[in-house]
């Protein structure tokens, strides 16, 4: 139970620091921001399927499997944006 706790503790503080640190970026920076957490979001797919695989109990099955949708959200939805925005980019005649 005390490991638990303790996991509990650094994901909410995780998820406050992670707050504090994207609300004080500019809107100009969010896009190539989110073109850079693509390789953070592989990470958490990398990490995802371990605890999905893990025998480790239910829970860490159902965390695992709940990052690993989220993570792939991420991934998916950070590639259209940059995709996206580096469209913006091409000479008419090109797109």
């Amino acid at each position: 139970m005390a490991e638990f706790v303790g996991i509990l503790t650094i994901f909410i503080l995780a998820v406050f620091v992670g707050f504090e640190v994207i609300t004080k970026v500019p809107p100009i920076l969010h896009t190539p921001l989110m073109s850079g957490s693509n390789a953070i979001s592989g990470i958490t797919i990398v990490g995802a399927l371990v605890a999905l695989g893990s025998q480790s109990g239910e829970v860490a099955r159902w965390l695992g499997f709940a990052a690993l949708v989220f993570a792939t959200i991420n991934v998916v939805g950070g590639f259209f944006v940059t995709h996206r925005m580096l469209k913006k980019f091409q000479k008419r005649g090109e797109r």
